[in-house]
């Protein structure tokens, strides 16, 4: 039978082996995480001369789709590199605490053990002893800070390393974009994908890094094939013009002109099916669309000549309603104006189908958003930005703004509203740089992000079945309804009113601004002009005929088309100065479109005239 000293000596060999061995374990494993540390300062595994360089010949030849797939291996390379150093270092630091754990319970073990040993003399310990006792403490301590420094610098190479990880993903994108235009928005999508791939890994430790460099490359595909801000003013790719702001940038617009003569009428054409949209443009091309009981169609036109090039049926949509829902004979059921990038064109129609066509007139999606719930029938445009289609889908039951894939048609986000019916369109600000679609109805004018669909801000203010869109400027959103109010909102995350006006108020046309003078078209045939800072009434001008249509500014000239057709084109000025009156010699409700030393209306018997000098 052991005696208790024999069993002391055997466990405590035990533990000494075991704290030893982990000891040596962590001592190793402390000196690689170091030494990682150290290598990851000098050289850096997410940066190299050969992507640098390929990247500088790819900006000189950005068509080199070749030298593109290079670039996305190498930088592949890279992000494996990542991933592997991630893992190692985490398992590393994993290890460490374990080692450490393993030798504080050794110790404890072997104190225990020490308690059972009779004590023998109380002479004083011997030099020799003493000396061997302050050799294990300086040990102990050492061993201890180069532990401590092990775990510190595993955490700084970790966060570096996901650092520069992330500063890499974005300099890849700014790199791979060279005309800058949408670099932001690749960002975004690296930084939400980034924070995904985080959470994923929290629960299963496992990330593949084609995942991320995937999302690299489909934000530089999602940017690389949307316009510029500079492409889209200098075109017309929705209601009211860029950002749907009543606002064209094109210059040697007609003043004069007769659709009953055929004086400055360059062409006219019959549109197949009826539509009370108004044209949107892009180079060479013109977009409509039209729809009766029987079938939907979108229309593309040669702008310069009138000529019909494509007609994309709208059919086959699963979803669709066989019947279409019942509207009222001034909406129908092809209100809502079209929009376009350039390469692609959407329309949406009144029983909620929506779909997409390249510009060639290729179908390449369409789906059905629920036949909407309203009295009049669906009339609010479509709006683009970058890769989101914005869908203001304001009815009677589950009221939402909607954010669609532009490439697929698939859903990006869906942010409901409690709100009430509206026939207004979203209206695309920038404030402090960052974008904004801003949309109004009963009762709330509200701001949401266009990429995520989270509200920005909000304000109630307004009442009534909403027809007119906003129109923006300096900070303030202008907002109005007839049998409501003229409200002017200092935007923000903090919104407030500005001031209220209650004399001049519109059901339809929307406001118009710029220098500071805000003009507000109404259906009963009276237009106002505002100080828009302060409110005060400038002057007034009265018509014969009432306005649907709504102003669009084009340099220093208002175009604002009554009912009747006749154009009245007037000075942006503090007093109402006339520059033209032309009749069109039909009735037309639509808002123009203007190209440059062109003006395009589409008349009530569903005519489109081009109108030029």
């Amino acid at each position: 039978m052991s005696t208790k000293k024999e069993t002391y000596h055997m466990n405590n060999k035990l533990w000494i082996g075991v704290a030893t061995v982990a000891g040596i374990f962590a001592f190793v494993m402390s000196v690689l995480l170091i030494v990682n540390y150290l290598q990851m300062q000098s050289v850096d595994p997410l940066s190299g001369e050969i992507i640098d360089t390929l990247v500088e010949r790819l900006n000189e030849n950005p068509k080199d789709d070749q030298l593109r797939e290079e670039i996305r291996a190498l930088d592949l390379l890279a992000r494996k590199a990542y991933f592997t150093s991630q893992r190692q270092i985490r398992a590393g630091g994993y290890f460490l605490l374990a080692c450490i754990a393993l030798i504080i319970i050794s110790l404890q073990f072997i104190d225990y053990h020490k308690k059972i040993i009779p004590k023998v003399s109380d002479e004083k310990a011997d030099p020799p002893l003493f000396t061997r006792k302050r050799a294990r403490q300086i040990i102990s301590v050492g061993g201890a800070a180069i532990v401590v420094a092990a775990l510190v610098f595993a955490f700084i190479t970790h966060n570096e390393l996901e650092k520069g990880f992330r500063k890499a993903s974005i300099m890849a994108v700014d790199d791979l974009d060279p005309d800058g235009a949408l670099k932001n928005q690749s960002k975004e999508i690296i930084e939400e994908e980034y924070a995904s791939a985080d959470d994923d890994n929290e629960s299963s430790n496992e990330l593949d890094p084609r995942d991320l460099v995937g999302t690299m490359v489909a934000a530089k595909q999602v940017t690389g094939s949307f316009p510029s801000d500079r492409e889209i003013n200098a075109n017309f790719p929705s209601f009211r013009g860029p950002g749907g702001n009543g606002v064209s940038y094109h210059k040697n617009i007609p003043v004069k002109w007769n659709g009953s003569t055929g004086e400055n009428v360059l062409w006219k054409v019959a549109v197949p099916k009826i539509g009370y949209n108004s044209p949107v443009i892009w180079g060479d091309k013109l977009f409509l669309s039209g729809a009766d009981e029987n079938a939907s169609e979108v229309y593309c036109f040669n702008r310069h000549t009138g000529e019909l090039i494509w007609t994309g049926p709208v059919n086959n949509i699963p979803g669709s309603p066989a019947t279409p829902p019942e509207t009222t004979y001034d909406t129908g059921l092809a209100a809502p104006s079209l929009t376009t990038d350039g390469e692609r064109v959407y329309a949406i129609f009144a029983n909620g189908d929506i779909i997409a066509f390249n510009k060639d007139g290729n179908r390449l999606w369409a789906r059905n958003l629920g036949v909407p719930g309203n009295h009049y029938g669906h009339s609010s445009s479509l709006i683009q930005y970058k890769n989101v289609i914005l869908v203001q889908y304001d009815q009677k039951k589950s009221p939402r703004v909607i954010g669609l894939n532009a490439l697929n048609g698939e859903t990006l986000w869906e942010t409901p509203r409690k709100v009430k019916t509206s026939w207004a369109s979203p209206v695309l600000i920038m404030r402090n740089n960052n974008p904004e679609v801003v949309l109004v109805a009963d009762p709330t004018v509200m701001a949401y992000n266009p990429v995520t669909g989270e509200e920005i801000w909000s304000i109630s203010c307004m009442s009534g079945e909403v027809g007119p869109s906003i129109c923006y400027d300096n900070g303030i959103v202008y907002a109005m309804n007839e049998y409501a109010s003229l409200v002017a909102i200092k935007a923000g995350e903090a919104p407030g009113i500005l001031w209220e006006g209650y004399d001049y108020l519109s059901d339809v046309p929307s406001p118009v601004i710029k220098n500071n003078l805000l003009f507000i078209p109404t259906s009963y045939g009276v237009l106002a002009c505002f100080d828009a800072t302060s409110g005060d009434l400038i002057w007034e001008q009265e018509f014969d005929k009432g306005f649907y249509s709504s102003p669009v500014i084009v340099g220093d000239n208002v175009y604002l088309q009554d009912k009747n057709g006749i154009m009245h084109i007037f000075k942006v000025a503090n007093e109402y100065t006339v520059v033209g009156e032309c009749p069109l010699g039909e009735k037309s409700v639509s808002t123009p479109a203007f190209a440059d030393g062109r003006i395009y209306i589409r008349s009530d018997k569903n005519n489109l005239y081009c109108i030029a000098k």
